[in-house]
Order: C-alpha cells, then sequence, then structure tokens
C-alpha cells in the first residue's frame, strides 16, 4: 500500500512557449506547497496554436525544448514527480510532430516518454475542424511506468475513447492512469466526466486527468474541469471549468487492489 497526495494544474496555454513556462512553473509550485508528491500539467503545456502552421512557429527537438529542461529542475528543486501532460517535439523520421508526455523523477530524470497513440481528426459543433495526423505524428507503444508511487500508465486527450488502451495498461500493472487534455468544450461537456469515470471503473485504477480550461489565444475553447478518479469511479476532485486551477487528492493504491478484487474484470476476455 503507498499512500501519496496528487495534483492537477490546471491552465490556459497561449501562443508564448515563454509565457507558458512561467505559468506553469508558478502553478507546479504551488501545487508542491500544497503538499503535493506527483503533479501533472495538461496536454500542450507548451503551447497551444491551432491556426495553420501554428505548431511548426515554435516546435523544436525535445533535446532543445526550453519548458522541458526548467521543469525538469523544478521536479529535482521540489523533489516531486511530475507529468508534462505533453509537448509538442520536432520527429527524427517524419515531417510531422510528436505529441508527447514526459514523466519526470524527483532527480529530475526523464523516465518515461509516451507519444500520443489515437489522432483527434474529427469535425464538432465549434466551428472548427480538427485534423492532428496532419501535424502530429501518432505513437504505436503503450507505457506503464513501475514507480515508489506506484505504476503508472499514460495516455493523452483524445485516447480517453478508446478502452482497450487502458484495459492493456492496467493488465501491464497499471493502477494510475493519466490522461492529460485539452477537450474541446462542445466534446467536453457531452462526454468528459463520463469517459474519465468508466475509465477508473472498467480498470479499477485512479484517473489523474489535468485539463486545459477556457478561450485560448488562438481561439480555440477547452472544457476544463480537470479531474482525479478514484477506482471506485468517485470524483476525488475537479477543477472549474474555466481558468487556471490546481485541484488536489489523496491517492491509496490499496483502493485499486480492493476495487479489483470486488469486481475482477480485468481478468475476463
Amino acid at each position: 500500500m503507498v499512500q501519496f497526495t496528487a495534483a492537477c494544474v490546471q491552465m490556459l496555454t497561449g501562443t508564448d512557449p515563454r509565457k507558458n513556462t512561467a505559468r506553469a512553473v508558478e502553478l507546479v509550485r504551488n501545487a508542491a506547497s500544497d503538499g503535493a508528491n506527483f503533479i501533472a500539467t495538461p496536454e500542450m503545456t507548451g503551447a497551444m496554436d491551432i491556426r495553420p502552421g501554428g505548431s511548426r512557429r515554435y516546435t523544436v527537438a525535445e533535446s532543445e525544448t526550453t519548458i522541458l529542461h526548467t521543469l525538469r529542475a523544478e521536479a529535482e528543486k521540489l523533489k516531486v514527480w511530475l507529468l508534462i501532460g505533453s509537448l509538442a517535439v520536432t520527429c527524427e523520421d517524419d515531417d510531422r510532430l510528436a505529441n508527447r508526455s514526459f514523466l519526470i523523477s524527483p532527480q529530475g530524470n526523464i523516465v518515461a516518454r509516451y507519444d500520443k497513440i489515437h489522432m483527434f481528426d474529427v469535425e464538432v459543433d465549434d466551428g472548427q475542424t480538427y485534423r492532428e495526423s496532419k501535424t502530429y505524428k501518432p505513437g504505436t507503444e503503450l507505457v506503464t511506468v513501475p514507480t515508489e508511487l506506484g505504476t503508472f500508465g499514460l495516455s493523452i486527450c483524445y485516447d480517453l475513447r478508446f478502452p482497450h488502451l487502458y484495459r492493456k495498461l492496467a493488465q501491464s500493472g497499471a493502477s494510475i492512469l493519466t490522461c492529460p487534455a485539452a477537450f474541446t468544450k462542445v466534446t467536453g461537456q457531452a462526454h468528459w466526466h463520463v469517459l474519465q469515470r468508466a475509465r477508473a471503473i472498467e480498470t479499477g485504477s485512479f484517473v489523474i486527468a489535468p485539463a486545459q480550461a477556457g478561450k485560448h489565444e488562438d481561439g480555440r475553447e477547452t472544457f476544463g474541469h480537470s479531474l482525479i478518479v478514484s477506482p471506485w469511479g468517485e470524483i476525488l476532485a475537479e477543477g472549474r471549468a474555466a481558468g487556471e486551477d490546481i485541484i488536489l487528492a489523496e491517492i491509496d493504491t490499496d483502493a485499486s487492489v480492493k476495487a479489483r478484487q470486488r469486481i475482477p474484470s480485468l481478468t475476463g476476455e
């Protein structure tokens, strides 16, 4: 049994990576001062710009990404586990970018990377058409990470709609699932809460889902409502609808063991 305090940092990321880095640092520091041992930021922590060519204007190779270096240093300074929900980075083998999540140890080391597998290629009733696969190369590998806090299973945003991914993560040992996101307001209002709770219930896992929230500089509007959900599907903490926020919840990994004993659905077909 392991107990720790998890925090979701909710953001309203803009188009200027320097400003976004400064805000992320401040929010992460505040979460640590509130007692968090594990802190997660949303998808596209570094910059949000869905205008034509927007992402490419500021994206560089992972080794040159300033916010990654900065947040690694913060994790080491604060002695916390830090999930950078995702950053856009260039790929060596593709003209497209990677939408990549990073798990950072309290020593400032990158212990895991996860490239978003499922691309958001949809049309929703918000005046926007999304074709993420034109800009981003899909990932191909599931990622689980054993740590002293427990075993984490990594995902990003649109992955949430594919339950088989989370089942495989749980069957591979994950009891804490992360889902940093930038859900649109339209789809979030309809599906965000029920999908997060469903993934928790189906796998008997905690779900930690930091979100983007509000009207962004590029015109996109995201849903907010960062969530931490228990393995029984209870909402332990929830962020507000728009704007920056920090939510915290106590995680007891024994709750996952008990939920899976009560409903042993991971052992079936």
